[in-house]
């Protein structure tokens, strides 16, 4: 969950997303999911040479699961909160896999 709230929180900023098909996709976030399916606006294409079929789409929805990489913007946020929420979430995650191990003995 700390992923799909960090995105939310980038909702109306400009992102790359770099996809596993080596299309690189600059554009407005729209809208993220808990999947962190994604939609931009006002997308353009990095290489139009290889991508030219893109250049009339404006809006696209990317599934998950096809993304490689986002980019984001350098200003407006905090990597040190970032890490540390990072951190927290791990620690809970294995606190309550302890438990559960516990319990079951």
């Amino acid at each position: 969950m700390l992923f799909f709230s960090f995105f939310k929180s980038l909702v109306g900023k400009e992102v790359v997303i770099e996809l596993k098909n080596d299309l690189s996709i600059i554009g407005i976030l729209h809208s993220v999911d808990q999947y962190l399916n994604m939609k931009l606006t006002d997308i353009t294409v990095t290489d139009v040479e290889r991508h030219p079929h893109m250049l009339s789409v404006k809006n696209c929805f990317i599934r998950g699961s096809v993304i490689r990489y986002v980019q984001l913007p350098t200003e407006g946020i905090d990597t040190q909160l970032l890490q540390e929420a990072s951190r927290k979430e791990i620690l809970q995650s294995r606190q309550q896999q302890s438990n559960q191990q516990q319990a079951k003995a």
